[in-house]
């Protein structure tokens, strides 16, 4: 069955928080697909992952590329899976897909010191909910390690 995390961005910016969790998911041998809410985002977090640290970087590609099916780690706008990933990670208000029973998880990351965000993901919440999907929602304790918090906080 497909997971639905929820991860509740306050004060932390997605620049910071996506790259460890795209590398935990490598580590552990799944694929990635990264969908973005706009080609610029895309385009954003593209350049990003190829500099974020100075001792390493993301392999990974665009839904542009033609070896998109080869790379570990897809970044897109369309809601298509062009990896085979077994993970997909929802930002800047990219939309929970139809077809999610092709991943063992979904991420959902959205900025809580933004209202419009914090209502689509109430509202994913709910959608989620209504499909039978487990869900779990996380935030950052202080010292910005993720915990899981109980009654789905969105």
């Amino acid at each position: 069955m497909t997971e639905v995390l929820f991860y509740h961005l306050q004060d932390m910016r997605l620049e910071a928080v996506l790259p460890p969790l795209i590398e935990k998911s490598l580590e552990r041998g799944w694929r990635v697909v990264v969908q973005a809410g706009s080609e610029e985002r895309a385009e954003a977090l593209d350049s990003h992952l190829w500099t974020y640290r100075d001792d390493s970087f993301l392999p990974h590609g665009t839904w542009r590329e033609s070896d998109a099916a080869e790379q570990p780690v897809v970044l897109t706008v369309r809601d298509d899976n062009p990896n085979d990933a077994t993970v997909r990670f929802l930002v800047d208000g990219a939309a929970v897909p139809e077809g999610c029973t092709a991943y063992q998880r979904i991420v959902l990351i959205f900025d809580g010191d933004d209202d419009g965000a914090l209502q689509a993901a109430r509202a994913a919440w709910t959608d989620c909910k209504a499909r039978g999907y487990e869900q779990t929602y996380w935030q950052a304790d202080e010292r910005g390690r993720w915990q899981r918090k109980d009654g789905g906080g969105t």
